[in-house]
């Protein structure tokens, strides 16, 4: 069975100590829902595991084995969903889509999985639409869309659920719920609107160092 895990993470961002000795683990077909309030770190824990932000200590394993020892190896088994909903404005909808699979998986998707995520998060109306004139909540629908299509094992996930009505954020847990059930992970950060029967929530702000750490300790 596949486990990520995390063992004594620290990092520093803008000169400031974000968190310290922060652990977990994460088995296939869970996920981690990680919580706490704006600037607690649950972005920057999400860099760090994406190996886009580097961890001042401790270590990111995969079954048991540094992630940085095959860094290319590890973010092919990777879904990355920030803030940015990476959709470029002159690009239609398929084609971003399209793109996105040719540069990830290296071709397209079986027409069962194409045909299922977009029905799911209703874009086959907005498949000719190039980016710019999609609403925030037409974007955020997209990225989810790359996500479920892309053949990741482990989906990082920064607040999914933004700019989504109420019908779209169905469609996601439901994206998310398949992916766990056919053996993925799924981390992610969100302030309550994700709410999955087997996931285990992390408050990354308990990790917050207090005024007994020292700083000049993790330059």
């Amino acid at each position: 069975m596949s486990l990520l895990s995390a063992q004594s993470l620290a990092c520093r961002r803008g000169g400031r100590l974000v968190f310290h000795d922060l652990g977990f683990e994460v088995a296939a077909g869970r996920a981690l829902l990680l919580t706490g309030r704006n600037g607690a770190g649950k972005s920057t824990l999400l860099r760090v595991l994406a190996l886009l932000t580097p961890a001042q200590r401790g270590e990111v394993a995969w079954n048991g084995k540094p992630v940085r020892d095959d860094a290319e190896a590890w973010r092919a088994r990777l879904a990355w969903l920030g803030h940015a909903d990476a959709v470029k404005g002159d690009l239609t909808v398929r084609e971003t889509l399209e793109a996105a699979q040719w540069l990830c998986a290296g071709g397209p998707p079986s027409r069962a999985l194409w045909d299922g995520v977009l029905a799911r998060f209703d874009l086959v109306p907005l498949l000719d639409r190039p980016g710019r004139y999609l609403s925030a909540g037409q974007h955020r629908r997209v990225a989810l869309a790359r996500v479920a299509l892309s053949a990741a094992t482990v989906w990082l996930l920064d607040e999914p659920a933004a700019a989504l009505d109420e019908a779209s954020r169905q469609s996601l847990h439901a994206a998310i719920t398949d992916h766990l059930a056919a053996g993925g992970i799924a981390v992610i950060a969100t302030h309550g609107d994700i709410v999955l029967s087997n996931a285990v929530a992390l408050d990354v702000g308990a990790f917050t160092p207090d005024g007994t750490v020292s700083l000049e300790a993790w330059a």
